[in-house]
Formats: C-alpha cells, structure tokens, sequence
C-alpha cells in the first residue's frame, strides 16, 4: 500500500468553495482503480492549506491509472479555481503507524 500525500494550497476566502468543490468531485477519486481510503485535512494554523491524504494499493495505480486518465484532469478542474497555487504531492509507506490502525 502506497500513501498520497498532496497539499493544497486554497486561496484567502476560498476554503468553504474549496470543500464543496472537493465533495462534488471526490467520486472520481473513490472509483479510482487501487483507491482504498483518503482524508482530506485542513490547515489549523493556516486554514487556507489543505492536506489530502490517499491509500493507494499501489503508485502504479496513483500515478499510471488515476492521474494519466480523465478522471483525474476533470478532479483537478473542478478544484483548480480555488487554488492559490500548484498542489504538490509525494508519495509514501507506512513504517509504523503507532495508533493510526489500517485507517492510514
């Protein structure tokens, strides 16, 4: 299992569209081959990030499946008027999940 870790940043007043915006493309993201969970976090001390956290079975499925496809530029569509600036993202394993269980 492969994780996906991609920060958001959202622009000033923009974090309540940002949302919706994500509820209502998120099914593309679920449908996804090799997708098995995500959370999407936002930013305590600076609201206006957000960090999208993706279970993947494998990267092959993340990167070769999901972001080569459509559903993946229409994802990035319905969220990039809200963006303050290009997502990064990386990838990584768990080595010790220490309480997070299998939810991670």
């Amino acid at each position: 299992m492969i994780h996906e870790i991609a920060l958001f940043p959202v622009k000033n007043h923009q974090t309540q569209s940002f949302e919706r915006a994500f509820a209502e493309v998120s099914h593309l993201l679920t449908r996804a081959k090799g997708y098995q969970g995500h959370l999407l976090m936002q930013g305590v001390e600076q609201p206006s990030h957000f960090t999208l956290f993706v279970q993947w079975a494998s990267l092959d499925d993340h990167i070769k499946v999901f972001e080569a496809g459509d559903d993946h530029r229409v994802f990035m569509l319905g969220l990039e008027k809200y963006l303050a600036g290009e997502p990064s993202v990386q990838h990584g394993r768990v080595v010790s999940p220490l309480g997070w269980g299998n939810s991670l």
